[in-house]
């Protein structure tokens, strides 16, 4: 992705080729004959497999308690078993991606840079002494990729609440997503952006401790469950789907009760939680605006007074778009990914989210939760564990013009220098949109309203609210969920 910043360039000199990942993601397909098919919005087929999903679990489980009383019906219905075997492994997901569309794996373009969460890796082949450069940058992307923590639906954890449910599966895949971005949050905040997933053991205590409070109980911080409860306000229902909106506040409300439930040396989310979400809680109309001031409330709330500043996590839900995303906010999106404080995107198909990492060209890297797997238990100090259902070797890719519009990015600020730094960027890129800025930065809320009735009399300034902007011409585009 040349013509982006050069700043967080990896040098590929430092990469010994001893890191790459035990798992080759070269190829370009891990499903032979679907590779080059295009995934479509969900239509009535999703909907026939969500409900045969639930028909098949309903009846294993009303199977399964009526055994004692009735022993002959395992006997009359013996495909159960299999066909639930089927739902819940690789075999069910495959058939899905037939149905509702799939996207690529591997990298199908070796001469372009690519932005992973605000590294760049140059992979260029352009002559022949650049050969092992590019190889040793692709195989160190390979092991940055590998290394960012992988969340996916489980099977088997404690009931939900009432819900009896013991899986998310069908339903979860906005809340697996947003873990993945918290949990990237905490590697920075825990271990930097360089740490990388151990070759060997013991493993680092900080990892496991941060996979820890993503565990699926209630006793695990930021627990599925946790969440849940943390978002009725916001319409979250075990079962139910979320979009990007409603996600951003739950995890906000949830930062918030852990808060008070403990000091302030020992926080698990040490960091404050600002949604930007323009004004009044979602209100249409304009790009939503990054107030400084209330960044710097947050941080002044998280740390009850104590400091001036402290980390935060930047939240901010978007709507680009009715039918699919605008092409117009495109290449904001990918520069995004330049910003060394990038914490990825949570999007994906429609109605299916994802984790979106990185970038090369007009191609979307991704972490996919819909892989069903075994719940994992281990302790919060058990350096010996077996973490690899926690990482993928497999890079998948969608077309960035393909993604749901229906989106979320995420950013996470060290200090106030890093926040300082942040709002440059984002400064720089927004005047950069040609009037289609993702969101602004201004002082105060109240003086960016202010800026933004000027703009409407002089569009010489080149920051335009939304609904003057060309080609948007309903302002639903900005609705936010």
């Amino acid at each position: 992705m040349k013509g982006f910043r050069d700043r967080g360039i990896i040098s590929p000199s430092k990469t010994s080729t001893t890191d790459t990942p035990k798992s080759s993601v070269i190829s370009d397909s891990s499903e032979p004959g679907s590779t080059d098919t295009k995934f479509s919005k969900p239509s009535l087929w999703s909907s026939f497999f969500a409900s045969a999903f639930s028909v098949f679990d309903i009846y294993h489980k009303s199977s399964s308690t009526s055994q004692n009383k009735a022993p002959h019906i395992r006997h009359s219905n013996g495909w159960t078993s299999p066909v639930k075997t089927i739902m819940a492994g690789g075999t069910m997901r495959r058939i899905q991606e037939r149905v509702l569309g799939t996207s690529k794996t591997g990298i199908s373009n070796t001469t372009s840079d690519i932005w992973l969460l605000g590294a760049c890796y140059k992979i260029s082949q352009d002559d022949s002494s650049g050969n092992a450069d590019a190889t040793n940058a692709l195989a160190a992307f390979h092991r940055d990729f590998s290394s960012r923590i992988l969340i996916t639906y489980r099977k088997g954890f404690d009931m939900i609440e009432d819900s009896k449910l013991t899986s998310d599966v069908n339903w979860g895949c906005m809340l697996r997503s947003s873990q993945m971005l918290v949990a990237q949050a905490l590697l920075y905040h825990q271990l930097g952006r360089s740490w990388r997933k151990p070759l060997d053991k013991p493993l680092d205590r900080e990892y496991v401790e941060i996979l820890h409070l993503f565990g699926d109980s209630e006793a695990s911080a930021f627990s599925i469950h946790n969440l849940l409860q943390a978002g009725k306000a916001y319409g979250l229902a075990a079962g139910s789907w979320v979009g990007p909106y409603a996600m951003c506040r739950s995890w906000e409300s949830l930062a918030r009760s852990k808060r008070e439930e403990t000091n302030l040396e020992y926080q698990t989310l040490p960091m404050a939680v600002y949604v930007v979400s323009g004004c009044e809680d979602g209100e249409r109309g304009g790009a939503p605006v990054l107030s400084i001031e209330d960044a710097a409330k947050h941080c002044s709330e998280f740390s009850k007074g104590q400091e001036d500043w402290t980390p935060i996590l930047l939240l901010v839900p978007l709507v680009l778009g009715l039918d699919k995303i605008n092409p117009r906010y495109i290449p904001s999106l990918q520069a995004t990914f330049t910003f060394p404080q990038s914490l990825g995107i949570l999007g994906g198909k429609p109605g299916a989210s994802t984790y979106i990492v990185g970038v090369q060209d007009e191609n979307a890297f991704y972490l996919d939760p819909h892989e069903v797997q075994l719940v994992v238990n281990f302790s919060r100090d058990d350096v010996e564990a077996n973490t690899s259902s926690y990482h993928c070797d497999v890079v998948r890719h969608i077309p960035l013009e393909l993604i749901d519009s229906s989106l979320a990015i995420g950013f996470y600020c060290r200090d106030k220098d890093d926040f300082d730094d942040f709002c440059s960027l984002a400064s720089k890129l927004a005047d950069e949109s040609n009037g289609a800025p993702l969101f602004t930065v201004a002082n105060s809320y109240i003086s960016s309203k202010r800026d933004n009735s000027e703009v409407r009399d002089d569009d010489s300034l080149g920051v335009m609210t939304m609904n003057d902007a060309e080609g948007c011409s309903n302002e639903d585009e900005w609705q936010l969920l």
